[in-house]
């Protein structure tokens, strides 16, 4: 039975591109399968967060040889760099791509882009984030759904010091729909409970700019006056953790973060950091790929996507909208583990045994 609509006030995504083929030496992109089929370009945003490079990019490329053996895919990571990222955007309409599917490093400016894709005849898929600009489909978790984990996380980890705890904010880059997205759905469960001591926007999420400013909210605040830390991500949470122990502070506030990276799930093994919120990868990966192929064979794509939204223009889209989990120290076996993402060989390096036997991975 068909699933319910859902009128979501989502941004549209926009979809970016890889410039071209490795042989010809553009901008880092590659593809896979063969000229004769379909070509389906695929952008994604940054080298930085780890699951771009190391989850979703091959996630994606699989799953669309899957369901298109004929199919060649373009592949460009724009490296943070909207410019980048629009060229890209020109270079697959130039090389006649048949759909793309993108995840914008800043929606607002990528806007144009879209318009040209269609201009073009070019459907764009959003990927992962909303955008701004005519999509035509769209694939994403809930993003202030996240943000919502995130809060009632932190406030569950910081316990009796709620109400009036003092806490630091770390969000990620407001040029990201996304992380508007997932600040609303904090602060949705944060405001009135919490003082937010200190609030930093963390532009192209980097972890270093994370670093820098705990540094300064620990010299604002003082070492023993942060009793939580939203990190909108777990690059974000490994910044300010390594600031808070360059600080001396313990114990350790808890922290909070978003992408469920290994390194993120041996901090939480340890201790240092509290949660992390599991978008599984691969149900995104596999809606996103068939939106594009469908797209890209000029088929329906309310055939696989049974849920729409409504972008920012007012046009609805058919779109996936998933549902995250929070991942905790308790129930890593039950969802990362179980789900394939790692094994625990691979979460508990040497030096964690203690850690992982006391958390029950064993």
């Amino acid at each position: 039975m068909k699933a319910s609509v859902r009128h979501a006030a989502l941004p549209v995504l926009a979809v970016s591109t890889a410039v071209g083929l490795a042989a010809c030496g553009s901008d880092g992109g590659n593809a896979t399968g063969t000229e004769s089929g379909p070509q389906i370009g695929v952008l994604l945003p940054d080298a930085t967060t780890a699951r771009w490079e190391n989850q979703d990019r091959p996630l994606l490329e699989r799953k669309i040889r899957q369901l298109c053996p004929t199919c060649s895919v373009k592949y460009g990571n724009a490296k943070g760099d909207v410019a980048l990222q629009q060229q890209q955007v020109s270079s697959m309409i130039a090389r006649g791509v048949d759909a793309m599917l993108l995840a914008a490093v800043d929606s607002r400016s990528l806007a144009a882009s879209v318009r040209k894709a269609e201009a073009a005849d070019v459907p764009v898929i959003a990927y992962d984030r909303p955008a701004e600009g005519p999509i035509s489909g769209h694939v994403s978790f809930d993003g202030q759904e996240v943000g919502r984990l995130q809060g009632r996380a932190l406030l569950r980890a910081m316990g009796d010091k709620v109400p009036g705890a003092q806490i630091v904010m770390m969000n990620g880059d407001p040029s990201d729909r996304n992380a508007v997205l997932f600040k609303q759905g904090a602060l949705s469960v944060l405001a009135g409970k919490v003082k937010i001591g200190k609030e930093y926007d963390t532009l192209q999420w980097r972890a270093e700019t994370a670093n820098l400013n705990m540094a300064g909210a620990i010299s604002a605040l003082g070492a023993g006056n942060i009793e939580g830390v939203y990190a909108a991500n777990d690059g974000l949470a490994a910044g300010s953790i390594t600031a808070l122990k360059a600080n001396k502070v313990a114990p350790l506030p808890p922290v909070t973060g978003q992408d469920a990276e290994l390194t993120a799930v041996r901090r939480i093994v340890v201790g240092e950091q509290y949660m992390t919120v599991y978008k599984p990868f691969e149900p995104e990966a596999s809606a996103g790929a068939a939106m594009a192929v469908a797209a890209a064979r000029g088929e329906s794509l309310d055939r696989v996507a049974e849920q729409q939204v409504r972008t920012s223009g007012g046009k609805t889209v058919p779109a996936v909208v998933l549902t995250p989990v929070s991942v905790t120290v308790d129930n890593i076996e039950d969802t990362l583990v179980k789900d394939g993402v790692y094994t625990v060989r691979q979460i508990c390096a040497p030096g964690l045994g203690a850690a992982c036997a006391k958390a029950g991975l064993t």
